[in-house]
């Protein structure tokens, strides 16, 4: 009891020195992995929080090495402060976790709290009931009528009408650009054009881009790095204070929500003025419209669009960002590309393309947009390689990692190799349809019944736009030769991707 006592009059410097000393008594003391035999060192109270912040700046990497010792392509990680995290590279763990038993591993409060201020209650952050009937609405939003309707009348228009002239622009004046912010602006045109039926940024790089795609910037930056703080309550009691980041958070949010909201009023006015016949032309065909026409509340259709836009603006402008970095150095791919797209640039056309969808894909198998997700287990469980689940635990796949397993993808999955997507007694001279590669070892858009809705659109945009560039214009890379993948809520290239815009020769 005594002893007790002396110890809670310590200051709270000498608390830290006995942690310390604690540490280096215990330093040879790790506590192994008992199910993959693999993962990071883990000490008593600290766990690994030492290594995780030695490997802080490389955590995907650290993740992966990791991952790729375990016999079970699944570790778990321990550390002061945090909750207990498994991640897992095996597809039967993912496929338990998003199909066979879906309902034990909802998204969870840990997980919305840290969005639930940017996203508030939109799709891609709530579970149960609200996550199924915002699902529903999502479905038919997305369905190959609309999808169609979205080719003809915005992704044509954006493409010919606004970033081909830019591309021939620069190309002619001989500028530098980045890449990734042109694409990014084009691809925030096209998402807010899908759901509030407007433009939004300009996409001439000499013109600052717009103060709404600012802040989905750092709204979604903060955000991302409150899920990656070593200390989950650092960024709670920013947010308490109000300071910092947080400060940051709260402004750009402020005006993402005070925009989309006059949006909505402005919207239900005009569908009034229809109405009443004050106000005569076609009715608005945007998501943001039809939500307004089904009668939600004006929250839930705010928090419903701002999720679209957050889904839609920076994964595709992501993807395509890699690979145009990567075909700048296969010239050869780059040119079986534009020969298999001569000619067949309509939306019917756009599914013969299996060559640039195997490009495609190889390159989200290397650089996913999203390189990790996570749940949160509501119960005691056990995943299908042996791994015990305790309730409350995170649970996380991890893309990145998977398409880096030579247990999944062989000895040569380092190269780029578009070809590992066809049959091999076909091959793709014949045009035969991509093989069936599982979800569940590929979940670059997530699967089971969380499984992205507008993943179709997106490799509609994606072909599309990367077709009629192709065609006509080739890239040479300024800088960087070696870029950095940086894993925020959607990945991008560390300082972007600066490209001399040049024609195409005609063959």
């Amino acid at each position: 009891m005594g002893s007790l006592m002396i110890l809670l009059s310590l200051q709270p410097l000498s608390l830290i020195f006995l942690l310390i000393i604690f540490y280096i008594t215990l330093f040879h003391l790790r506590r192994p992995d008992k199910f993959s035999g693999a993962g990071p060192a883990t000490y008593p109270l600290l766990g690994c929080l030492i290594s995780f912040y030695k490997n802080k700046h490389r955590l995907l990497d650290w993740y992966t090495e990791l991952l790729s010792q375990s016999t079970t392509n699944t570790i778990v990680v321990q550390r002061l402060g945090a909750r207990r995290t498994i991640i897992t590279a095996n597809p039967q763990n993912v496929e338990y976790i998003l199909k066979t038993n879906f309902n034990n591993f909802p998204k969870g409060k840990p997980f919305t709290e840290i969005l639930g201020d940017f996203l508030g209650q939109g799709i891609f952050n709530v579970d149960g009931e609200l996550w199924l009937a915002q699902r529903k609405l999502a479905s038919h939003e997305f369905s190959t009528k609309s999808l169609r309707e979205f080719f003809m009348h915005t992704l044509e228009r954006e493409v010919c009408e606004r970033l081909l002239p830019v591309l021939e622009a620069l190309s002619n004046e001989k500028k530098v650009v980045d890449l990734q912010e042109l694409l990014g602006r084009f691809s925030f045109n096209v998402i807010c054009k899908f759901t509030l039926g407007t433009n939004r940024c300009c996409l001439d790089p000499s013109v600052p881009t717009c103060p709404l795609a600012r802040a989905f910037d750092v709204a979604a930056e903060v955000s991302a790095r409150r899920g990656a703080a070593p200390l989950f309550m650092i960024w709670r009691v920013k947010r308490w204070l109000c300071a910092g980041s947080e400060r940051l958070l709260k402004d750009a949010v402020g005006e993402v929500k005070t925009h989309v909201m006059r949006m909505i009023h402005e919207r239900k006015r005009k569908r009034k003025r229809k109405q009443e016949g004050e106000e005569h032309g076609v009715e608005d065909e945007d998501l943001l419209s039809r939500l307004i026409c089904a009668g939600h509340e004006d929250e839930v259709i705010r928090d419903m669009v701002i999720s679209f836009i957050m889904a839609g603006r920076d994964t595709t402008s992501s993807a395509m960002t890699w690979l145009f970095w990567i075909l700048s150095h296969y010239s050869h791919l780059e040119r079986q590309i534009v020969e298999e797209a001569k000619g067949v640039l309509d939306y019917e056309s756009l599914k013969s393309l299996s060559f640039l969808k195997a490009c495609l894909c190889e390159s989200m198998r290397l650089y996913p947009p999203v390189a990790w997700d996570s749940k949160h287990a509501c119960g005691d469980d056990v995943l299908p390689d042996g791994t015990e689940v305790k309730a409350g635990d995170r649970v996380t796949y991890f893309p990145y990692g998977m398409g880096r397993m030579e247990a999944l993808w062989g000895k040569n999955w380092f190269e780029f190799r578009p070809d590992r997507w066809f049959d091999e007694e076909c091959g793709k001279s014949e045009g035969i349809m991509l093989s069936e590669v599982s979800p569940f070892m590929f979940p670059i858009f997530q699967a089971g019944p969380r499984v992205c809705p507008g993943k179709e659109m997106a490799f509609i945009q994606m072909k599309y736009v990367v077709a009629s560039v192709l065609c006509r214009f080739t890239f040479r890379i300024v800088s960087p030769q070696r870029p950095i993948f940086v894993p925020l809520l959607t990945a991008h290239m560390a300082g972007g991707l600066r490209v001399l815009v040049c024609k195409r020769e005609k063959v």
